[in-house]
């Protein structure tokens, strides 16, 4: 049940007997016991929610310019702008910052013609504008400027829900992605979706899972691939054609790939569409068998599968330049959302499928977001992928085609190593270009994305790296951030186990407990405290509020293969490790990484420690409350939608795969049985007594809302000192930015009550 802004929670059950106004505590900001630390040198909450946020950075065919999505939300006013920022790559000329005023989506149509999708009109009669946004590079004046009869309106889609573009020129085709109806119809839609909300009852009705997804309750449409001819005339306009092709009607294919899936589910060729999906004869909620496929651009022939169909998941498909040959990411494990990434390329002129990363013990997360993924001469393949914690980009030539589907085809060395590009940071957006070069967006710990363009790529050696946008540089100015320590210890079976530390403004080597400590415990579990920036769970955010931060990559992370590297021990899994061992060898490593630091940091006080996790994260303080025996002596706990019980989420979560994997099988079976009674923190609950803040969002269907109502309720029984935050319309994060702030009010308010801070 969805709890309507203001309602009070209390009815829900949360308390009775007792006046309804003394248990909704809505403690304000603004007049409270507590308050931020702030200043010119801090970098505090307020800071994070209101500084730029950009999006990839995506060039255009000449490669001279590049457009970034950039949105920027005021406190003052409450309104978060979004605007098109456009940069010159090779120059100084002064960049140009478009306002989007309605939002929308931007894509280049030409060298100097940007497109503008905008949903405009006013309820029933909103649908997607598109508009024509001309540019004009002026050397003279040194800047990028809009033709004075820009913006011009080129057409209209049927619908306002219309996104995700991708533009072939050459073969003058828009491809997009929209929700329809049964019937497949763009032009019905609005019909179709007045007859759905006058059907005269409100309810939803299953005959087959999912039927809820993420934040979503699954309505009567699913996510197609349209194309439609969108060509600039001679004299110069353009043209959008009202003839929209449902590209994947009656497949029962559904592309993008939801929650998440957007432009890097489906690239364009100048003659062909390759996307991924569901695979369509299997339960999607406890599946995650994807498949590859490949369709004519114009509809004119059914979907071919370019997949073995013995795969697991399938990521990021794209085309090469010349569109003989297409790649992706492949996992062998159905089932297994975090098995590795390895790289597949198919050869579409010789019908033959090989993988060319077998042997290379990381995972690949990303091939390329635009243009595709293979330098201009095709002989080169670009991705990024995890690696000691950090997101760096690594390329591979391509080899020659095997005379079969293989694998595991017998390549010379030269083809096996991938070659580091970047080294530090967090990239994504990668995008090759002429001359050796190739675009890509990057982010660290310290500060949030920005673009960069890398050169020299065919000379050997690290290539030189440009940044060409500074989007954070002065809401970041005079700001103390940490770059982060790395550090290693020996961990459970004599792994090496990596943890960063993450110091507050001011502090100093040598002083003698004066420090309260933070550990922070990543959620997937296979996730990773990593060099990367985070709107949500900000590590310098956190340190910054006065805490020194240890973030520990504990048995079961990702970025260090999926074996681990030991000198002391031969070492099995590292990432697939933590299958059926949630509460074993992770929390040997947080023990021996806790006492690390505190033996070789005496400027920490361990009687001031304090811990926060969220997902596994929070599953893991949950777990740490019914194990005192480990000893961390921690102050005060904070738990954001974390799991309390595990038999339940069997029955309960929307994505089962997860549950059957990660607890080995389905929760009435009885060997997922015997690893609940051992690793569920709810048969550990008569254990606990540190006081605890739980945060949780309705909307969470990952982890639903009751898990952390249970913990509540458990603590208040128990007569802990507790208290329950609920988000009624926020799902597994919080993403709005009021409510933002808000989080790190009641986190940073709670954890500086018992770490005994001034303030």
């Amino acid at each position: 049940m969805r709890v309507p802004p203001g309602f009070p929670v209390s009815l829900l059950g949360l308390a009775s007997q007792v006046p309804l106004q003394t248990q909704l505590n809505t403690t304000s900001m603004a007049a409270s016991d507590f308050v931020f630390e702030e200043g010119p040198h801090i970098f505090s909450p307020k800071d994070l929610v209101q500084l730029p946020r950009a999006g990839a950075g995506v060039a255009n065919d000449a490669g001279d310019l590049v457009l970034v999505p950039v949105s920027e939300y005021s406190l003052k006013d409450k309104k978060n702008s979004k605007s098109i920022h456009v940069a010159a790559v090779e120059t100084t000329i002064v960049p140009l910052d478009i306002p989007l005023v309605n939002g929308g989506e931007a894509f280049w149509l030409d060298s100097r013609t940007l497109a503008h999708a905008v949903a405009e009109g006013d309820d029933k009669d909103k649908v997607i504008n598109l508009y024509a946004i001309s540019l004009k590079v002026d050397t003279n004046s040194a800047s990028i400027t809009t033709l004075p009869e820009s913006p011009i309106l080129i057409g209209k889609f049927p619908t306002s829900t219309a996104t995700n573009f991708r533009y072939s020129p050459k073969a003058g085709f828009l491809v997009f992605s929209d929700y329809v109806h049964a019937d497949g119809d763009l032009k019905k839609v609005k019909e179709n979706d007045e007859a759905w909300e006058n059907r005269g009852d409100t309810a939803f009705v299953y005959d087959e899972t999912f039927e809820r997804h993420w934040d979503t309750w699954v309505g009567p449409k699913r996510p197609s691939l349209f194309g439609v001819k969108l060509a600039k005339q001679p004299a110069g306009k353009w043209i959008l054609d009202d003839n929209y092709v449902n590209l994947l009607n009656g497949t029962n294919h559904h592309a993008p790939v939801e929650p998440f899936g957007g432009t890097d589910d489906f690239d364009v060729s100048d003659s062909h569409v390759i996307y991924t999906t569901k695979d369509p004869k299997l339960p999607k909620a406890w599946h995650t068998k994807q498949n590859i496929y490949i369709v004519d651009i114009e509809g004119k022939s059914s979907p071919k599968e370019l997949t073995s169909g013995k795969q697991g998941a399938t990521h990021n498909p794209v085309f090469n330049t010349a569109g003989d040959k297409a790649a992706w990411i492949e996992l062998d494990q159905d089932g297994h959302e975090s098995d590795r990434g390895k790289l597949v390329i198919y050869d579409l002129k010789k019908d033959v499928r090989f993988t060319i990363t077998q042997h290379w013990d990381r995972s690949v997360s990303s091939i390329a977001l635009s243009v595709g993924q293979f330098a201009h001469d095709d002989k080169t393949v670009f991705f990024t992928a995890a690696d000691i914690a950090r997101v760096k980009i690594f390329s591979l030539p391509v080899p020659e085609t095997p005379s079969h589907n293989t694998t595991d085809p017998d390549l010379p060395s030269s083809f096996r190593h991938p070659r580091e590009l970047t080294s530090s940071g967090a990239a994504s957006g990668i995008q090759p270009i002429s001359d050796g070069r190739l675009i890509f967006t990057r982010s660290s710990l310290t500060a949030p994305n920005d673009v960069f363009v890398l050169r020299e790529l065919d000379e050997s050696g690290k290539p030189k790296v440009d940044q060409l946008t500074r989007f954070s540089a002065a809401g970041l100015k005079g700001k103390s951030l940490d770059e982060g320590t790395d550090f290693w210890f020996e961990g459970a079976e004599g792994k090496k186990v990596h943890g960063w530390i993450i110091k507050p403004a001011g502090f100093k080597s040598g002083e003698n407990k004066k420090w309260p400590i933070l550990l922070a415990i990543h959620g997937g579990p296979e996730g990773v405290w990593d060099d990367q920036w985070s709107n949500r769970w900000n590590l310098n955010a956190f340190a910054q509020q006065g805490y020194v931060v240890v973030a520990i990559n504990p048995t079961g992370s990702t970025s260090f293969g999926q074996t681990a590297q030991s000198d002391m021990v031969t070492s099995p899994e590292f990432t697939d490790a933590i299958k059926e061992d949630w509460g074993g060898k992770p929390f040997v490593d947080l023990q021996k990484g806790w006492k690390y630091v505190l033996d070789n940091y005496p400027e920490v006080d361990p009687d001031r420690a304090v811990a926060a996790g969220a997902s596994y994260g929070g599953y893991a303080i949950n777990w740490i409350q019914g194990h005192p025996e480990y000893d961390f002596k921690f102050k005060a706990l904070v738990c954001h939608d974390g799991a309390l019980g595990a038999q339940y989420h069997g029955y309960s979560t929307d994505e089962l795969f997860f549950f059957n994997h990660e607890w080995g099988g389905r929760p009435w079976e009885p060997h997922a049985r015997e690893v609940i009674k051992k690793f569920d923190p709810i048969n550990f609950v008569d254990k606990w007594e540190t006081p605890m803040l739980i945060i949780h969002g309705e909307k969470d269907y990952r982890l639903p809302v009751t898990d952390g109502i249970g913990a509540f309720h458990a603590l208040q029984q128990r007569g802990v000192p507790s208290r329950l935050v609920i988000f009624p319309d926020e799902n597994h994060w919080v993403l709005n930015h009021q409510n933002s702030l808000k989080w790190h009010y009641e986190v940073f308010r709670w954890l500086g009550k018992y770490a005994k801070k001034n303030h």
